[in-house]
Order: structure tokens, then C-alpha cells, then sequence
């Protein structure tokens, strides 16, 4: 079931789920989402002639991006082609009752502006910004402005609560982010990482474990 904006107050006011700062609820929470504002941080991927990244290379990956910061007044410009990484100015906590969904604004979509490539999901348990995945598919540069309108999140009520939520039990890499994170994949258990994994079942026909099908979603 998705929360209706009558759900998201009632849960927001019994502190079961939490999007803060909430500057202005009366326009940010819509009739079945909360609209997220853009912050003022962003990871910038630098053109390099390097043959490729090892996404197990945390050194690599740490080289290919540089952090920008936008001044009060200024503007971010999305160039076409472009892809960085940008963030909520929001933290959102999610319960373990609670999946949720993070879109772009149709607003921004026809400006040919994306706001997220794969990584659409945030995971009940996870607590933290939310990293954007910011590219400009249209053929013109677009001016994004910190604290503009940026995303919507959804929640939809899970069947039954998680069994085991995204957090400190699954050693989850983006727990309690703040501002845009690079990729730590090369934290993942098949490369070399110590994610917390529980005994794969005696079932045969289950050879992926839960921690297979995501870690995260979108903050993973």
C-alpha cells in the first residue's frame, strides 16, 4: 500500500518515519509523496583517459570524482552527457514497515534532467541522505539550484516488517550518509568486503542468499 499524504503526517507526527528538515510540509508533502530538495554538494566525474575503473578499487574510484561545493546565490550547471552525484538537503529515516522510492520531477524530466540512474530504492531500515544520480539527457546545459525541489520519495507499506533492515546487522556501506557518496562496491562480500551474510538455507533451489538481490537499494 502507498501512503497517501494523510498516511505521511500521521506518520511523520508519530515519528515513525522521518523526512527533516521539513521546511514547508504544506508544499513538500503531495498527494502520495514528499518532494526533496537539491543540496549544495556534488561528486563530479573527471573525463580521463584511464583504459577503465575497477569498481573493486576504492583508490580508482576515489580519483575519478572531485567534490564541489555551491555558494549561497550560485547555480550547479548540468551539462549535456554529464553524470555527478548530488544529494537531498532532506535525511530521511525509513522504518522497518516502509520501502521507498525516490523519482524525478516531471517538471525536471521534461528539462531532459534525470535524477537517478538504477539506484531508486531506499531500503526499510536505512537512515541518511539521499545520494542523486544527476545526468542531463537533453541537448542544452540546465542550471540546478541548491534547496530547488529536486525528487519526490514514496513510501509503500511492506507485508510485514523486515527481518533484517539495512543497518549495522548487515554492515549496510551508506548507513547515516551525509552529502553525495561515491560508489563502495568494493566493499561488497564478492570483492573482498566484510558484508554480513546469514547461512545460505539448506534449500538448494535458494542459491542466492537475501543479501544478493540488493544492499541498500538506493544508497547501496
Amino acid at each position: 500500500m502507498i501512503l497517501s499524504d494523510a498516511d505521511i503526517h500521521r506518520r511523520l507526527d508519530e515519528g515513525s518515519l522521518v523526512v527533516e528538515p521539513l521546511t514547508d510540509p504544506d508544499l513538500q508533502v503531495q498527494p502520495a509523496s514528499v518532494d526533496l530538495r537539491l543540496g549544495r554538494e556534488f561528486l563530479e566525474f573527471q573525463r580521463t583517459n584511464i583504459p577503465c575503473i575497477h569498481p573493486d578499487s576504492e583508490h580508482e574510484v576515489e580519483e575519478y570524482v572531485t567534490e564541489t561545493n555551491v555558494d549561497d546565490g550560485d547555480e550547479f550547471i548540468l551539462h549535456p552527457g554529464d553524470f555527478v552525484l548530488g544529494t537531498t538537503v532532506e535525511r530521511v529515516e525509513v522504518p522497518d514497515d516502509l520501502i521507498a522510492r525516490v523519482e524525478g520531477r516531471s517538471s525536471l524530466g521534461r528539462l531532459a534532467v534525470v535524477i537517478h540512474a538504477t539506484a531508486g530504492i531506499v531500503d526499510p531500515g536505512y537512515r541518511g541522505q539521499v545520494t542523486l544520480e544527476l545526468s542531463n539527457l537533453g541537448t542544452a546545459p540546465v542550471a540546478l539550484t541548491p534547496g530547488m525541489r529536486i525528487s519526490q520519495v514514496i513510501f509503500t507499506e511492506l507485508k510485514t516488517p523486515a527481518d533484517r533492515p539495512y543497518g549495522t546487522e548487515r554492515d549496510s556501506k551508506y548507513q547515516d550518509q551525509t552529502g553525495p557518496q561515491a560508489s563502495r562496491i568494493g566493499g561488497d562480500d564478492e570483492f573482498g568486503g566484510h558484508q554480513t551474510a546469514r547461512d545460505p538455507p539448506h534449500d538448494s533451489r535458494d542459491r542466492n542468499g537475501p543479501d544478493d538481490a540488493r544492499e541498500g537499494g538506493d544508497d547501496r
